[in-house]
């Protein structure tokens, strides 16, 4: 997905501006973990609770609720209400949360681009005990100056 630089003055006046608290809101919701795979899964089909609680790896049946509530209230996902015996509820991604798919693709591929090198990264700086390279040699060269 290319970036549109045009819109950049858009997205510093929406984080700097009076609906900044709105906007981080919004940004909390669509980068949350639970809210990225509870989308992805029924991006394939609506799906009823217990579906999604089998299919959504590690998600707990608090936290699903939870964050249906926030997608439903955000207008992400709706609840379809099946009338039959028995009746039942299905959980369905809306015109606005299919919106998101094509970000949500980008950020994927990106992940998948880079997680070996953030691998490595994550290894050489837990090697490191915890300090990057450039804070390292800053402790050294502070040190070396030190009376």
């Amino acid at each position: 997905m290319p970036v549109n630089h045009e819109r950049r003055d858009d997205v510093r006046a929406v984080f700097r501006g009076p609906e900044r608290e709105l906007a981080l809101s919004i940004l909390n919701r669509v980068a949350d973990k639970w809210a990225v795979l509870t989308v992805s899964h029924l991006a394939r089909k609506p799906q009823r609770f217990t579906d999604l609680l089998e299919n959504v790896p590690g998600i707990s049946r608090r936290m699903l609720t939870v964050t249906l509530r926030q997608l439903e209230r955000d207008g992400l996902v709706a609840r379809e209400i099946r009338v039959g015996v028995p009746g039942h509820v299905d959980y369905v991604v809306t015109q606005l949360g299919r919106s998101l798919f094509e970000p949500l693709i980008a950020v994927a591929l990106w992940v998948f681009d880079h997680k070996d090198e953030i691998a490595q990264n994550r290894a050489h700086y837990d090697a490191a005990g915890g300090v990057t390279s450039s804070v390292a040699d800053h402790a050294v060269t502070s040190a070396r100056m030190s009376p």
